[in-house]
């Protein structure tokens, strides 16, 4: 008897003193991982939530990786969150101005920071503090977990310039909403993004493309449009990860908190890699083959006083509808100046 005893003592201290839960969950994304800032999803979001959970040790989370367009495009990041296709994915805001206006206000005062990382860091305080710019997603059964934004946007092109005016007549590559940084340059805009520039470019539906040279070298955009005409144009807010409201409403409060401290460290991160890799992404594609052309200086001044004011273009027509767009652009441009950032143009003015 006391021998049973012994074993059934001994097995009970060989049980785990709780059981760990485990959660399954899809994340997922239409530009593939080897795009930095959806790369991080993985290992800073993803890792960082599995860290924190992992001290706790209470839940564990199953991810379904879906990454590089498995379940969804480009152009239905925003609804497939929306709608549960995923629970947690990269939305791209570049792609969505009727459902996230405000969301467009950096790209519609193009050139207003060279700083990639504070210009997230005020888009951080702006979803905090600002309603109109956090209920923009909200209402669309999501929670933003984390931010994105793009480093310095360059003129990829087959041939080299010698200046902004030199791409008056061309067909140039954009995603959504920076195709109007092309206006009042002569050039045509044609949208599309990081997963169609290079066949666009190759099967000449465009001459080139304006991006950003951690979207370019993944892509090997050089080898079809091999001259980085080099303006260190300024980057914009481009989207967020985000996870569907429902799949958020149903987990642990722990789990929620791990995401929430996981996705600020994923956006401050990916702020400080924004800034860390663009040189290094240029060397790169220099070392492959491609060719920079640093623009003479007054060109960035020359390119953005061509255009029209397209941040009163893009203003109007939401306060009509009563979207506080010129309250919003004033508070993220003065979130830049306190910062001590000049823009180029002063849009809000």
């Amino acid at each position: 008897m006391r021998i049973l005893q012994s074993a059934f003592v001994a097995g009970m201290l060989a049980l785990p003193a709780y059981a760990q839960e485990t959660i399954n969950l899809t994340v997922a994304s239409s530009h593939p991982t080897v795009v930095p800032w959806v790369g991080m999803i993985q290992t800073h979001f993803m890792a960082k939530t599995d860290e924190i959970l992992a001290e706790g040790g209470n839940y564990k989370i199953e991810w379904n990786e879906a990454f590089g367009g498995q379940l969804y495009k480009a152009n239905a990041t925003l609804t497939s969150v929306e709608e549960g296709i995923t629970d947690v994915g990269w939305v791209f805001s570049f792609l969505e101005q009727a459902k996230l206006p405000l969301s467009q206000a950096s790209s519609n005062a193009p050139f207003s920071t060279s700083n990639p990382a504070l210009q997230l860091e005020v888009h951080q305080e702006l979803l905090e503090t600002n309603e109109a710019f956090r209920n923009e997603w909200e209402q669309h059964n999501l929670k933003v977990l984390g931010l994105t934004g793009t480093d310095l946007y360059d003129i990829y092109l087959k041939e080299p310039i010698t200046g902004i005016d030199d791409i008056d007549g061309m067909k140039i590559s954009a995603p959504g909403v920076l195709g109007n940084w092309l206006r009042g340059t002569g050039a045509n805009a044609v949208d599309g993004a990081l997963t169609t520039y290079y066949t666009d470019v190759q099967t000449g539906v465009s001459d080139g493309a304006l991006t950003l040279a951690l979207g370019a070298l993944p892509i090997k955009l050089y080898e079809v449009a091999p001259y980085i005409n080099r303006f260190d144009a300024g980057g914009a807010f481009s989207g967020a990860v985000a996870i569907n409201r429902d799949s958020w409403d149903g987990l642990p409060k722990e789990v929620q908190n791990a995401m929430i401290e996981a996705g600020k460290y994923y956006t401050a991160e990916h702020g400080k890699d924004l800034v860390a890799r663009h040189e290094f992404a240029l060397n790169k594609m220099v070392e492959m083959g491609a060719t920079i052309v640093d623009m003479p200086e007054g060109e960035l001044v020359k390119w953005v006083n061509k255009m029209p004011d397209v941040a009163g273009d893009w203003a109007a027509p939401l306060e009509e509808r009563g979207i506080p767009a010129r309250e919003f652009l004033a508070a993220y441009l003065d979130g830049l100046r306190a910062r001590g950032e000049t823009p180029a143009r002063d849009w809000d003015k």
